[in-house]
């Protein structure tokens, strides 16, 4: 069943509020419109790109009916906490997840990405930590005023290795969800993250390439902290 129809079902609609992430995840903002509802942005954690327990916490009012949480990049949103705010304050907590795969393919992700974080230099590998899948293997490119994360995606395209921007402008930044709301933590992951390739298929040699390629635009970087 879709969110619209869980959200729904659940009797949320018109006059509610909806917690959900500003940091993609338009179809879960389009969903709760459809019901009837209001998504309300709150900001995401640093490290998984979820939903911040606190920051949910915080973005609660009367009209607020439900949370969706989505789970980014491989990583499990806080899902236990969430569930915590939702019995001390009447709400529906929805998961929303991504299609993982079978686990030998999640397996050769994670050998992929283990390869990536021992070698790249000048970029802000993943936090490993909770199962992480590796659906998307997500660094940060530091900026320093300028478009380095634009700059160095490119450069990387020209020298043969995909790679993609998750997300390139919040929802509460699109016409469509517009919020005068503070997120800095969102916008400045739309701002530095960018996703290299670890998919299952990949060689070593494909891997090789990768750190080299990446690791060859250092100076388009500030030194990572």
């Amino acid at each position: 069943m879709g969110t619209a129809e869980l959200l729904r079902a659940a009797g949320v609609g018109l006059g509610d509020e909806v917690v959900v992430s500003a940091f993609g995840n338009v179809e879960v903002a389009e969903a709760v419109t459809l019901a009837g509802a209001l998504p309300v942005f709150a900001e995401i954690d640093p490290v998984t790109y979820c939903l911040a327990p606190a920051a949910v916490e915080a973005a609660i009012t009367p009209r607020t009916a439900a949370v969706v949480a989505v789970h980014r990049f491989g990583r499990q949103a806080d899902i236990a906490r969430l569930h915590i705010l939702g019995q001390r304050h009447g709400l529906l907590i929805l998961e929303r997840g991504e299609s993982e795969g079978p686990y030998d393919e999640i397996a050769r992700r994670r050998v992929r990405a283990a390869y990536l974080d021992a070698k790249l230099r000048g970029v802000r590998t993943p936090d490993s930590g909770d199962g992480h899948t590796y659906q998307q293997y997500v660094v940060r490119v530091p900026g320093n005023g300028r478009p380095d994360r634009d700059a160095f995606a490119q450069a990387l395209r020209a020298k043969g290795v995909e790679c993609r921007v998750p997300v390139k402008t919040p929802m509460h930044r699109l016409p469509g969800f517009r919020r005068c709301v503070s997120l800095p933590e969102t916008e400045r992951a739309a701002d530095e993250t960018l996703a290299l390739p670890v998919d299952a298929s990949l060689t070593k040699r494909d891997m090789q390439r990768v750190a080299s390629a990446c690791n060859a635009l250092g100076g388009l970087l500030q030194p990572a902290l």
